[in-house]
C-alpha cells in the first residue's frame, strides 16, 4: 500500500500526484498525436482524451507501487 507522501511538510495523495503526471503525459501526447493528423481517425476526440488520461494516470499510479513496493 502507497502512503501519502510528503511535500514540504504537506500530506499529498499519491493518485492525485499520478493523476497531475498524467495529465501532463496527455497534453504532450495530444500535441504529438495532432502534428502527425492522427485525430482524423478518432470518432469521438474527447472520449478518446478521458480514456487516454485514465490509462495514463493508471499507468504512473502502477509505476509508482513497482518502486515504492519493499
Amino acid at each position: 500500500m502507497i502512503g501519502e507522501i510528503d511535500i514540504a511538510g504537506v500530506f499529498v495523495s499519491p493518485l492525485l500526484l499520478c493523476a497531475i503526471l498524467g495529465f501532463a503525459m496527455r497534453l504532450l501526447l495530444s500535441r504529438v498525436l495532432d502534428s502527425i493528423s492522427f485525430y482524423r481517425l478518432v470518432w469521438q476526440r474527447p472520449l478518446f482524451d478521458t480514456a487516454q488520461f485514465l490509462i495514463l494516470t493508471g499507468t504512473a499510479f502502477l509505476a509508482l507501487r513497482l518502486v515504492t513496493a519493499s
